[in-house]
């Protein structure tokens, strides 16, 4: 690769966002981030402080003073918060923590400075497209059948999976939302590999070198 490439996935929880990032990954040699596990562990670093995560002011403030690891936003001021992503606590906060805008700010700036430093990525969320890298080199969008994104999350379930998707599309700062310029995919009867051939062949060929 002779330029810098980022690859933004967008899509609602299930669509296979990190399977896309995983497989791309492993064709591309990039590395993957993650940007909902930065707003999980934010979230359960809320939690263990104590703090209402309705209770905005005092998010953010937690959230402006934290130390985040450079790795994958998952080790905030030293402690992991990798085993706690996908408990059904944070589950049910996340959407208020990712919905304050200060608190967005600081993990959309932390964002952008994860993909500085490695020189590009792949980088998969809700608003990766349309607000943290505008200007990705390719950007998809994912989607898939509301019973085939509750198979893929178990731990889940469809009410909360569907719950979120609906906070997530109405907030006011960085809505889930299609960028303008993304290809949109319905990830339900496709296989990865189809998806991964199609996002390799639309990145220009001066950046990848074909």
């Amino acid at each position: 690769m002779t330029e810098s490439l980022i690859i933004a996935i967008d899509g609602s929880a299930g669509s296979g966002k990190s399977t896309l990032a995983a497989a791309l990954a492993e064709r591309l040699g990039l590395a993957t981030l993650d940007t909902g596990s930065t707003y999980r562990a934010m979230t359960a670093a809320v939690l263990n402080e104590d703090l209402d995560p309705a209770n905005n002011a005092a998010t953010a403030a937690f959230a402006q003073a934290a130390a985040i690891d450079d790795l994958d936003g998952t080790v905030i001021n030293a402690v992991n918060y990798s085993d706690e992503l996908r408990t059904a606590e944070v589950n049910s906060a996340v959407s208020l923590v990712a919905a304050n805008p200060l608190v967005r700010q600081v993990l959309v700036s932390w964002q952008r400075s994860w993909v500085a430093l490695r020189r590009g990525g792949i980088v998969e969320g809700r608003d990766i497209g349309t607000v943290v890298f505008p200007d990705a080199t390719v950007k998809v969008f994912l989607t898939a059948r509301s019973s085939e994104r509750a198979r893929r999350r178990p731990e889940e379930g469809l009410a909360s999976i569907e719950r979120r998707d609906e906070l997530d599309s109405k907030r006011e700062s960085s809505p889930l939302a299609r960028a303008d310029d993304a290809m949109e995919i319905d990830t339900t009867d496709r296989p990865v590999s189809d998806i991964v051939d199609l996002v390799v062949a639309s990145i220009p060929k001066q950046i990848h070198g074909d």
